[in-house]
């Protein structure tokens, strides 16, 4: 990450590379790597010029076009005003389906490039059959991968085109059939924070409810991280989506031990629903004492 906020990208290939056989690692690293390049998709296309069918280079470039056309996308409140920017938006998210395509076809048993077009359909509002398809495709190579499964729990949120019933019937489906010690339980606590966002509730007192919070209590007990024998790679992200709905349920106890275990690191979901992701999750610990890096 250093080397290419200095603008050097073939450092970060080595990184893909040695993910080839652990799909939860690849799908992780594409997503961060292809946050860090946006304004850098140039120089990822310079590379792919002289390797075209290289699977990493297409698979970071088109996740990287995808993580550039979000910064696009503009306000909804704006759109009647905007309607340059919403071409301009759905051009560069379509720009990023080409080299997605690619590294899928080159790597045929890879999800990550079928995750990447989950997020391409949902900015382009897709038809649902388009976004079955790629949720078919993403969890067939890798049924219990936890990035397609965050993906699928924003398709079917009620701010995206689905309703809560069936979003909240995925995430506890899923969580039925899930292992213990998972992180992808945290689908549930993310799932209340779409609801919550889809409904324009803000911060209602949902989290007070005695169902809410006993449903999340279980939900973190499965997975109850801490006991794993080797840290899952989304283990921070579960963390931080529990230990925020908990911050907000007024639950100090495990906020405080949720939060303690991110080691200072916020992820953008859930924070985000709550306004900028780093802010919020540092107003949090202050509030609970949990003492974060820097």
């Amino acid at each position: 990450m250093k080397a290419l906020a200095h603008g050097y990208l073939e450092p970060a290939l080595p990184a893909l590379v040695g993910s080839r056989a652990d799909p939860e690692l690849r799908a992780l690293r594409v997503e961060a790597l292809g946050r860090a390049a946006v304004g850098l998709t140039e120089g990822i296309e310079a590379l792919l010029a002289r390797d075209p069918a290289n699977p990493e280079l297409c698979l970071w470039l088109g996740r990287a076009r995808v993580e550039e056309a979000w910064t696009l996308k503009p306000d909804v409140r704006a759109r009647a005003v905007q309607a340059g920017r919403i071409r301009l938006f759905h051009q560069a998210m379509e720009s990023a389906r080409g080299p997605l395509l690619t590294a899928a076809r080159v790597m045929p048993y890879d999800p990550a490039p079928w995750v990447c077009l989950m997020w391409l359909a949902l900015g382009l509002e897709a038809s649902r059959q388009e976004k079955d398809s790629l949720w078919e495709e993403a969890s067939g190579r890798h049924r219990g991968l936890y990035a397609a499964h965050a993906a699928r729990l924003v398709t079917l949120s009620p701010g995206w085109g689905g309703t809560s019933h069936e979003m909240f019937d995925f995430a506890r489906a899923t969580l039925s059939w899930a292992p213990s010690g998972d992180p992808i339980a945290a689908l549930l606590p993310l799932a209340y924070f779409e609801h919550i966002a889809g409904e324009g509730a803000g911060r209602t007192r949902l989290w007070y409810s005695y169902e809410v919070q006993r449903e999340l209590t279980l939900a973190a007990g499965r997975w109850n991280g801490s006991r794993a024998a080797q840290p899952h790679p989304r283990a921070v992200e579960a963390h931080n989506a529990f230990g925020a709905a908990f911050y907000l349920a007024d639950m100090r106890r495990p906020a405080r031990g949720h939060l303690t275990r991110t080691a200072g690191r916020f992820s953008v979901l859930p924070w985000s629903h709550l306004g900028d992701p780093g802010k919020e999750f540092r107003r949090a610990c202050g509030r609970l004492n949990v003492v974060t890096p820097g």
